[in-house]
């Protein structure tokens, strides 16, 4: 990507060849989180002396900078982080009151939000359900109270029951259940008991996440330390345990980390495993629009600057030709219940392709790849073998 290295002196970006250009899925970041945890590697602090009042005017005056080269007519929605609900009920409804002034959201069938279970509460809840959000994911990570004292994270096991409880009074249509696992002292017994705990809640969908070593992470310093270990067949068991644990429960696999009951799949999430275009608001956000790509500044007070003075924040670009399109298909749909259209594997890689499936771990049917059971639990290696070569 191009890069700025001072926001403050950049040149404004202008999109003149997305004039009009129809956009219907918008993310917004919200980088504000009360403790950092060590093994995430998203663009994120403390609130500090944040102008919070001013951050949520920001977001809203940013779709309006867009509005100009834009057409923004949203089907899904997500606020990602850090923490969407550490925004005060105030600022919530601000803020979602505003998108639905600036936007017309008449074809909006998703609005979700992450959440952590120490900054949302029945009226939190209640207040999400009347401005119309269709789904929470809850980062509960894990049930087991040594792990969250590993991840750094700052609810118990209760909190996180009690939280989920208040969502389900609220009313808001899909609750989905964020789960960890392969984490260095949680065994697979943990793991089990936390899919246990986790479908007798009965959630709408559940995540599940290997975790993985992020740079400029503590949790990549203490790996690289000796502190932290990874152990590829603990990822396996622990895959293969809640792929046979959660569809016996009636929970479809449709994508490696996701399950969902039926007519509760992630549509936002689907739209990015399919390559659809997206708008990316806020601190850090990405945005993909006619192969164009682009990311806001990683910089809060970088990012109110930018767009107090009417500029986009955006500080690096980059255009996808054939190959890196190409790549990032095969790595998305590979993972999709749906598999790949084998359009995608170049000629010369079918034979690579033919060993794979005499391997078991896919199979191709209709035109399209579709991961086997063992397959799954390989996905990227997968992805990788049937990537052309630079």
């Amino acid at each position: 990507m191009k890069r700025g290295k001072n926001y403050a002196k950049l040149i404004p970006f202008h999109l003149p060849l997305f004039t009009y250009h129809l956009i219907q899925h918008l993310y917004l970041h919200i980088p504000f989180c009360h403790r950092v945890c060590p093994y995430c590697s998203f663009y994120k602090h403390t609130p500090g002396n944040t102008d919070m009042a001013g951050f949520v005017q920001a977001l809203l005056k940013e779709i309006r900078l867009h509005q100009r080269h834009l057409e923004l007519r949203p089907k899904t929605i997500f606020f990602g982080g850090g923490t969407p609900t550490a925004l005060s009920e105030t600022h919530l409804d601000t803020l979602l009151t505003g998108l639905r002034e600036t936007l017309d959201c008449s074809q909006l069938t998703e609005l979700c939000l992450e959440a952590n279970p120490r900054t949302i509460g029945i009226r939190k809840a209640k207040l999400l359900k009347a401005h119309g959000v269709t789904r929470v994911s809850l980062g509960v990570q894990s049930w087991h109270e040594p792990t969250l004292k590993l991840l750094g994270r700052d609810h118990s096991p209760d909190e996180a029951r009690e939280t989920y409880a208040e969502l389900r009074e609220a009313g808001i249509p899909s609750v989905n259940i964020d789960l960890m696992f392969s984490i260095p002292q949680q065994d697979l017994a943990v793991w089990r008991s936390n899919i246990e705990q986790s479908i007798a809640l009965k959630p709408d969908h559940i995540s599940a996440y290997n975790l993985t070593y992020e740079e400029d992470t503590d949790f990549m310093r203490q790996h690289q330390r000796g502190e932290l270990n990874s152990d590829q067949d603990r990822d396996a068991d622990q895959f293969f345990a809640a792929l046979d644990m959660l569809t016996s429960a009636g929970f479809e696999h449709y994508e490696i980390s996701n399950y969902a009951q039926p007519n509760h799949r992630s549509d936002h999430n689907a739209a990015y495993w399919r390559g659809a275009e997206y708008l990316g608001l806020g601190p850090s956000a990405f945005s993909t629009v006619n192969r164009h790509r682009w990311k806001n500044a990683a910089d809060t007070a970088a990012y109110l600057k930018l767009i107090s003075e009417g500029r986009t924040a955006i500080v690096e670009s980059e255009e996808l030709d054939d190959r890196k399109w190409l790549f990032e298909r095969v790595a998305l749909e590979l993972r999709v219940a749906e598999g790949m259209a084998i359009e995608r594997v170049a000629p010369n890689l079918r034979p690579k392709l033919k060993a794979l499936e005499e391997e078991g771990l896919l199979v191709v049917t209709t035109g399209r790849i579709i991961l086997t059971r063992r397959g799954k639990a390989l996905a990227d290696a997968i992805a990788e073998t049937l990537l052309p070569d630079d």
